[in-house]
């Protein structure tokens, strides 16, 4: 099929269909190279249609620290006492940046899951 600029939901869907026919091709084959145009095109498209719910940070702390088993005292040296990790994750208090850039080395977080959300 030649593959156009997907301009129509159906094209997306028929577009997401066909990657994940060909997601396993071969480095090199004319599937890999179809694979290849077809995953810009679909970027292309879900980030012109498709908007994503902005993630709370808080909630992203409170998932790696559960994926990991981690318990609030581990983030002590990030965010400082017991206390202060308390009010952080009930959100009672707001994270500052030096804390968002400690956890996000810490917990191997995206940084822009902090945009917006530190003072």
């Amino acid at each position: 099929m030649e593959w156009k600029v997907i301009k129509t939901a159906a094209q997306y869907k028929k577009a997401i269909h066909r990657t994940m026919e060909i997601f396993q091709a071969l480095h090199g084959s004319p599937e890999s190279d179809e694979l290849e145009l077809l995953l810009v095109l679909v970027k292309d498209y879900e980030g012109k249609h498709i908007v994503l719910p902005q993630l709370d940070p808080i909630d992203a702390i409170k998932l790696k620290m559960e994926e990991r088993g981690l318990k609030a005292k581990d983030l002590e040296p990030m965010i400082g006492s017991r206390g202060h990790v308390s009010s952080i994750l009930s959100g009672r208090r707001e994270l500052t940046l030096r804390m968002a850039q400690k956890l996000k080395d810490f917990l191997q977080l995206p940084s822009d899951i902090f945009m917006h959300h530190t003072v």
